[in-house]
């Protein structure tokens, strides 16, 4: 099975721009590639709320919306499966979540179980956490989803002997990354599982160079560079 870890460039509030990219991505991967991953939020934008319910009820979107069924028409034109962070409704709440979608179908939705994602003194009920992690199976494959804060919050939650997939949204510079931040991540990463793919966006609006490593016991075996929008091809 072969996985492509996209960076590109995801927009605050510019959900129809940030599916384009989706699509950019999977024009670009026909024949490469039978999984492509992006990053937390990359649907909307990690800047995409403003914290009021009624103003962010309306970015995020339900697994029914038109956007996820634009993705899963998607997934069965170019035969290629996707893994994307969004801003999900359901109900009258809001998480920031996971989608995987396969040849049409929604396979998994995982919802992120650390607030980091919320400026938790601002928000009230309508925001929420999930409290499931669980492993899925894709191509035969054993996968297991973290969203950023999950793998510093409560990595012990996220053990697998399958592969850990990391979308995040990760906003240092650059010097930092390649100084401390790389080496710091590895040895996050070790704590729940061999094989982690890390995959960032880039966001022009904000200190976000993008960036996506392959890890393997807690050691980079296979990167790409930042601020270059670029996918990462990996076989597993």
């Amino acid at each position: 099975m072969r996985i492509g870890l996209v960076s590109y460039v995801s927009e605050n509030k510019n959900t129809a721009f940030n599916l384009t990219q989706i699509e950019r991505a999977m024009k670009e991967s026909e024949g490469k590639a039978d999984l492509l991953c992006f990053s937390e939020a990359f649907l909307q934008g990690f800047d995409s709320l403003v914290w009021d319910y009624d103003t962010d009820s309306k970015m995020a979107v339900t697994q029914t919306s038109k956007e996820i069924t634009q993705i899963r028409e998607w997934t069965k034109r170019y035969g290629i499966g996707i893994v994307t962070g969004y801003i999900e409704k359901e109900d009258d709440h809001i998480y920031s979540s996971c989608i995987v979608i396969d040849d049409g179908e929604i396979v998994h939705n995982y919802r992120r179980i650390s607030k980091g994602w919320k400026e938790f003194d601002r928000t009230d009920g309508h925001y929420r956490e999930g409290n499931e992690t669980k492993e899925f199976f894709l191509s035969g494959k054993r996968f297991m989803i973290a969203l950023c804060g999950d793998l510093w919050d409560a990595p012990e939650r996220f053990k697998t002997e399958g592969i850990l997939l990391w979308p995040v949204y990760v906003s240092f510079p650059v010097e930092a990354w390649e100084k401390e931040e790389i080496d710091a991540y590895g040895k996050q990463v070790a704590l729940a599982a061999d094989d982690v793919l890390m995959v960032n966006c880039i966001d022009p609006m904000w200190d976000c160079h993008g960036g996506c490593f392959v890890f393997h016991k807690g050691e980079v075996i296979s990167r790409i560079g930042f601020d270059k929008e670029d996918i990462l091809y990996c076989e597993i």
